[in-house]
Parts: C-alpha cells; structure tokens; sequence
C-alpha cells in the first residue's frame, strides 16, 4: 500500500520561520495593548478617556488576531514536528492557542478599571479577535497563514513608519489651510493603504515562495499567493467589523461625548474599512503579479507538432517499401495492355461508326440494333482478316 502524495500547500513551515513570526506578532499585539492602557490611564477626564479607548479599539483588535494566528501556528509547527494531527484535532488546538492569547490580552485591558463595563468589552473583544486568528491558522494552509500573518506585520511596520513622518509627508501634498489639509490628510491615506497592500504582496510572495521551494519543487496554485497577499486587508476589515460589532457600545460611548466626536468616529471609521479594502486588493493584486513573472510559457501547438511530424514520417516510412514492388509490378501490366489498345481503338471506331445511324445511342430501343450492328461490323473483320490471311499463304 503506497502513501498517498502530500499536496504542497499542506507542508508545514520550518520552526524557526514560525518562531519568527509569531515574535514579531505578538511584539505588535504587546506594543498596541501597552499603548492603548497608557493612553487610556493617561486621561484624567473621563469623556477622554472613552474617546481615547474608541480610538485605540481597532488597532488593538487587529494586532490580536494576527498574534493569535501566529501563535497558533507556532503551536501547530511544534507539535506537528512530532507527529501528525487530523483536522479535528489541528482545528482544536489552533483555537486553544489563540484564546489563550486573547485572554492574556483582555487581562490587560479589564484591569485597567475592574467597576465598569466598558473595559470588559474591550477585553471581551480582544479575546474574540484572537481566538478567531488561531481559528484561522487551523486551516491546512501554513504557508498562507504565515505568509498573510507575516505580511500583516510588514503592514503595521509602514503605517508605523509613515506615521512618524506624517507632517512632512502631509506638506508634500499640500496642507496648508483646512480645505488643503483635509484633501492633504485623504491622500495620506490612500498613499498609505496603497503602499501597505504593495509590502503585504510581496511579503506574502517571498513566504509561498519559500514554501515552493521546501516542498520539493511541487507547484502552488496561483490562488494561494493571491489569498495570502490579500490576508493582511481581510485582517483589517474583519477587525473594523469586530470593533463595530463586539465594541459597538465603546464606540457608542465616544460618539455620546458630543456631535463633533460622534462624526469623527465616523469618518474614522469609514476611512478604516476603506484602507483594509485597499490593501485587500492591492496586496492580491502584487502577489498575483509577483507569481505571474514566474510562471513559463504554456506548452501549445508548437511543441505538438514534431511529434506530430515524426509520427506521420514513422507512419509513412513502413508502407513506401511496399509501394515500390506494387509499381514495378504496374509496369509489366502496363506493357501488357499496349497491344489491346489496338482492338480498343477499332471496337470505339466501329461504335462511332454506329452512332450516327441510330437516333439515341442510350435508350433502350435502340439498344439491340446498336448491339447487331456491333457483332456484323465485328464479323465483317475478322473475315477480312482471314481472307488476307488465305492470299499471304498462298
């Protein structure tokens, strides 16, 4: 009994890659939550304070999944080093890795007041987002997990990056009064997704790549590169949907502070589904590209045809033997045939001969006289030839 192949979207990525991402995972997921608790306790007024965890919800949500995805494929690596899982098995252990990431992240932030319940459903939500990445590295694909997961930290390091030099890049698009800097601030932010989405495809690219080559050679399908390249802007959007759903009542809360924070919030909002939109196409977009430029020529007609040609010279080859006795042998039949063409060429003179006197040499009337006239003509010269015969021997 033969082993069945292993399909090479299913092979497991080396530990120390993993390890890698999930370091640099989690050293997002700590970095956003220690923000988010130190800006929060930072506000001494309370309605501040609630617009500041409105603020920092979806960025804490989004560094929560991913963390709970690389962590969870982390796990899966060891233990699959070791032996085998099933599905139902890889599925349930993915998930109990990312909740356990969820709950440490949630105990950062419930402690940071433990008499409302606002922070318990920031808490509550940060735990979903994580375990809802571990659910994800369940699935059989650890080359696109890490590669979406990795590319996810490739976009958080240029929207860090950007943000650092934003005042520059803001007078490089023309802010100046409040009209300009609003169309300034918009193009900001394209230019931010679109960068984003353009380092997420190539990140993802560079890890399929590199599991291509751990399989052995073996040919990913090219929906693979484009679902990892598009990992990090389904990340995104599934965290805006987490925090208008799960964090509804924070939100809530800002936008009750006064009618100014509730159009911020969403405007906030609206801009943050938008950028995740972008970075989902952009991202599928530059992995499908990157793929393509590897990708060789397919096979068509033009190396069908000599095979094509050799087959028909092989079929060929065998039967011209034959043909040379089958006209040698023409020749003598040909040969024989010259003196009967003597009594051929006298049968059709003497039918021509009889052709003028009958009326329709093809009906059926004049068929026997056509006929007599034949046998008469054809007697008549066989007894002058006889007579010919009888004067030369004489």
């Amino acid at each position: 009994m033969t082993d069945r192949p292993t399909a090479p979207e299913t092979v497991e990525e080396s530990r120390l890659t993993v390890a890698l991402i999930a370091v640099a995972a989690l050293g997002w997921a700590v970095a956003m939550l220690w923000s988010a608790r130190a800006t929060i306790t930072g506000r001494a007024d309370a309605a501040m304070e609630v617009t500041s965890t409105a603020y920092a919800l979806p960025g804490a949500v989004s560094a929560d999944l991913a963390a709970g995805a690389a962590v969870a494929l982390l796990t899966l690596t060891l233990i699959g080093s070791r032996r085998p899982l099933g599905a139902t098995a890889r599925f349930a252990v993915a998930t109990g890795a990312g909740l356990l990431v969820g709950l440490l992240s949630a105990v950062v932030m419930v402690t940071i007041n433990t008499a409302g319940t606002m922070y318990a459903v920031v808490g509550g939500t940060v735990a979903a987002a994580a375990t809802i990445g571990g659910a994800l590295a369940g699935l059989r694909l650890p080359s696109v997990v890490a590669g979406a997961t990795a590319a996810s930290v490739g976009v958080f390091l240029v929207g860090f990056t950007l943000n650092l030099f934003q005042e520059p890049v803001l007078e490089l698009f023309g802010a100046g009064d409040t009209a300009s800097a609003a169309n300034a601030s918009q193009w900001f932010s394209y230019s931010q997704a679109a960068l984003s989405g353009l380092t997420a495809g190539l990140i993802a690219y560079a890890i399929m790549r590199r599991a291509h080559h751990r399989a052995g050679g073996g040919d990913l399908r090219w929906p693979l590169y484009a679902l990892a390249g598009a990992g990090p802007g389904i990340l995104l959007v599934v965290a805006e949907l987490l925090s208008r759903t799960a964090g509804a009542q924070v939100l809530e809360l800002a936008g009750k502070v006064s009618d100014l924070e509730q159009v911020v919030q969403q405007m906030l909002s609206t801009a943050r589904l938008n950028n995740g939109l972008i970075v989902l196409f952009v991202g599928t977009l530059t992995a499908l590209f990157a793929v393509g430029r590897t990708l060789s020529p397919a096979s068509g007609d033009d190396d069908l045809s000599p095979s094509s040609d050799s087959a028909a010279s092989a079929a060929v080859a065998p039967t011209s033997p034959a043909a040379a006795p089958s006209s040698a042998s023409a020749a003598p039949s040909s040969a024989s045939a010259a003196p009967s063409s003597d009594s051929s060429a006298a049968a059709s003179a003497s039918s021509a001969a009889a052709s003028p006197d009958s009326p329709d040499s093809d009906s059926p009337d004049s068929l026997p006289e056509f006929q007599a006239g034949g046998a008469k003509t054809v007697a008549q010269s066989s007894s002058s030839s006889s007579e010919t015969a009888y004067h030369s021997n004489s």
